[in-house]
């Protein structure tokens, strides 16, 4: 068994990314991952389906933060995945055994840990898989998201493992492949932030960056507000629920990216990107304000009323956009 310690985080792939890049030799704060990763984003996807319901992403596809580390970092993740759920827990071991950790893609609704109240087919949470217990024969998970490492059954695991349906994870594992190296923070902060001002202010299709947050507040505003309203709350319910369940949402990675941003400031000698964090935090307070307002509607305390809800997403877009041109400008 490894002498890897488990770690809270925030967020699923961050977390699992900043522990493995820590456990082999290169100290890493998980906002760091999630801002060297350029993982911040926002995306309104309405032609792909969760639960029935289009996908709104506040930060970039899963296993962007994987990829993204790898040239900052010099490091070399390996990934596999598997057709057959055997060969998949076969090869586990067999890294394991090895003395490594491994870091798995898996559905949150099949891992017996999670409260049933948090189960839901979500097939894009990250766990790291740091040994066996040879009496039990339980996996010993460090899942970023509970303060304490789980056990897991090899049966539940592999359920878990290879749920079928969106972001199916096939069996997926990932394991770096050499040592991280420490960058040189004044070439990778800023190329990572410009990459992520480019994503956020100049994508040229219109469902990511600010002009996707536009997209949807049309989408709130064109829901009925009279009349049988369940498909409208519905809707509206699932944008609170992507934004504030699922991972850490719309606020919760925008205080991230500001916690990337002042750490930021220090390592790359930019005191001008402490000051922008400050403003992204208020951003961030801007999409909690959105989930509560929605919150109350949904149930019954205040009337339903989508073009307010639109009017708080259209401030976010505007806030976004003014946000992140002030932030290339900290760059210049």
């Amino acid at each position: 068994m490894s002498d890897f310690q488990h770690q809270h985080a925030s967020h699923c792939e961050s977390g699992v990314m900043s522990a493995i890049v820590r456990h082999y030799g290169l100290p890493l704060s998980e906002p760091m991952a999630f801002g060297l990763a350029s993982a911040l984003s926002f995306a309104w996807l309405p032609f792909v389906k969760l639960g029935g319901l289009p996908l709104v992403a506040y930060r970039m596809p899963p296993r962007a933060i994987i990829r993204g580390l790898q040239k900052p970092l010099g490091l070399r993740m390996r990934t596999e995945t598997f057709r057959d759920p055997a060969r998949g827990e076969a090869r586990l071991q067999e890294l394991l055994d090895a003395g490594r950790v491994v870091g798995l893609q898996t559905s949150v609704f099949w891992l017996p840990y999670f409260p049933q109240d948090m189960r839901f087919h979500f097939n894009a949470h990250n766990v790291l898989a740091y040994g066996r217990d040879a009496d039990s024969g339980d996996y010993l998970l460090s899942d970023p998201v509970f303060e304490e490492p789980m056990r897991c059954a090899p049966a539940d695991l592999a359920r878990a493992r290879f749920a079928r349906g969106v972001l199916a994870p096939k069996g997926l594992l990932y394991y770096p492949d050499g040592q991280p190296a420490e960058p040189d923070w004044n070439k990778v902060i800023p190329a990572a932030i410009r990459k992520t001002v480019r994503v956020m202010l100049r994508t040229p299709v219109p469902i990511v960056g600010t002009r996707a947050i536009e997209r949807v507040a049309r989408a709130v505003e064109r829901l009925p507000a009279a009349g049988d309203t369940r498909q409208s709350l519905l809707f509206v319910g699932h944008l609170v629920r992507m934004q504030e369940e699922i991972g850490t949402g719309g606020g919760g990675f925008r205080f991230m990216y500001a916690s990337f941003l002042e750490e930021a400031a220090t390592l790359a000698s930019r005191p001008a990107l402490a000051e922008q964090a400050a403003r992204l935090v208020e951003i961030g307070d801007g999409w909690r304000e959105f989930a509560l307002a929605a919150a109350r509607m949904i149930r019954g305390r205040d009337a339903f009323e989508p073009a307010a809800l639109a009017a708080l997403l259209r401030r976010q877009a505007a806030d976004e956009r003014a946000f992140f041109g002030a932030l290339e400008k900290a760059l210049a």
